[in-house]
């Protein structure tokens, strides 16, 4: 099984495989983790971003990591968490992890950071969205041995702890 981690830190300094996007509907950059990764990574990315047509909730795509460390980016959109039913919320979150999981299989990706999707401005709420996403991963997992490590990789004490306790439950 992956060897499932949690951090804090920038998702844009680590040397992964692959990181994931946070990113809105338009793929072409915005506030947050979307803002931060798209200034390191530079303007070829919004480049890439813009040949893609965006990308719907629960769904994810992929393209060069460009100036990161990382050398791709796997790009998901997370619900916005008041406007769904908090099961449907649930599924879409779920599908972001599951999504971006299936893409590293396909591309042969066997490290990935990933932020903590929809918690920020989507307003998802953090303890509901880490137990979800831990078990949605490690179940994937599971099932995947090609997936060698996956780093939840926080922005603030509060997620990292939230994170972990959901790691520590499983």
């Amino acid at each position: 099984m992956a060897r499932l981690r949690v951090i804090e830190g920038d998702i844009t300094t680590l040397d992964v495989d692959v990181i994931v996007n946070a990113a809105n509907p338009t793929l072409l950059g915005g506030g947050g983790v979307d803002g931060a990764i798209h200034r390191a990574a530079g303007p070829a990315l919004l480049d890439e971003c813009r040949t893609l047509g965006g990308c719907e909730t629960g769904q994810a795509k992929i393209t060069s990591g460009y100036h990161l460390k990382a050398p791709h980016i796997i790009h998901t959109v997370g619900p916005i968490w008041h406007q769904y039913f908090p099961e449907e919320a649930d599924q879409l979150l779920a599908a972001c992890y599951e999504n971006s999981l299936k893409l590293c299989l396909k591309n042969s990706l066997q490290v990935i950071a990933f932020p903590a999707i929809s918690t920020g401005i989507y307003g998802f709420p953090a303890e509901r969205a880490a137990r979800l996403v831990v078990q949605t991963v490690a179940q994937f997992c599971d099932n995947h041995s090609e997936i060698k490590e996956v780093i939840f990789c926080c922005f603030d004490p509060e997620s990292k702890a939230l994170h972990q306790s959901a790691l520590d439950h499983l």
